[in-house]
């Protein structure tokens, strides 16, 4: 089966001379919960950009499903690949929450009555079915987190890209959150690559973790292999899940 995606080398410098990504290797296989674990300026959403085609590469390959993706068309990368940002007021825009998440398909010149069938089951399988009249502006942060995931969603997306989908939610909307990217993972089939800083909740769900500092991948494995690497962890300016902390201690 051919790779999500396959990048290799990647490097990215922003214009004032910031080097974000200095020769990262990531392979994502369809149907994998990946993170790229991070603290703050190590490079994990500047990779998700690359990713989603919203930056454009600089050096090294980066394909997304066996294609090339500076070749690949933006109109089938926007159909493969779903995007959420950290803040959802970066993502709405629409009057309601009805339409926005009816902007994607719309403009994917799809018929009404289809646009509506994607509105409604986008919404139904992230629990916000009551939600589709009501203003944007009216909402809870939580959510618009909800709603900006149907738009993605309503893209029908075989891959998910999300960076820090929990930030900013109090511990019960983090796992809820967590909860619907699992189940939208395992029970969709759609690849998840999560970036986030936030680490206890990713022993449950993510298959492969990544963990960059300074623009390099520092480790990669499943969540074990990761996450007995504490001395690594704290050197990446991170910690260990509250779970694997008290066990290290009790050691």
């Amino acid at each position: 089966m051919i790779p999500a995606v396959v990048a290799k080398n990647l490097c990215h410098t922003y214009g004032e001379g910031t080097r974000a990504l200095d020769g990262v290797d990531i392979t994502v296989r369809g149907g994998e919960f990946v993170s790229l674990l991070a603290s703050n300026g190590s490079g994990k959403t500047t990779l998700l950009k690359l990713m989603s085609g919203l930056l454009k590469l600089q050096d090294g390959s980066l394909e997304i499903n066996g294609e090339d993706v500076r070749r690949l068309k933006q109109e089938k990368l926007y159909r493969t690949v779903g995007v959420t940002f950290q803040n959802p007021d970066d993502q709405l825009f629409g009057s309601t929450v009805g339409e926005d998440v009816a902007f994607g398909p719309r403009n994917m010149g799809l018929a009404e009555d289809e646009v509506q069938k994607r509105v409604l089951r986008s919404l139904s399988i992230v629990g916000a079915e009551g939600l589709a009249g009501r203003a944007i502006h009216h909402l809870s942060y939580g959510q618009k987190k909800r709603v900006a995931l149907a738009g993605a969603m309503a893209m029908e997306p075989s891959m998910l890209l999300l960076d820090e989908p929990t930030a900013g939610l109090d511990p019960a909307g983090e796992a809820s959150i967590m909860r619907l990217l699992g189940e939208i993972n395992r029970k969709r089939g759609v690849t998840v690559v999560l970036a986030t800083h936030s680490i206890d909740m990713l022993p449950l769900f993510a298959d492969k973790i990544y963990v960059l500092k300074s623009g390099r991948v520092i480790k990669h494995g499943d969540p074990e292999a990761v996450f007995t690497s504490h001395e690594l962890l704290e050197d990446a300016g991170l910690r260990l899940p509250y779970v694997s902390s008290l066990i290290h201690k009790m050691k």
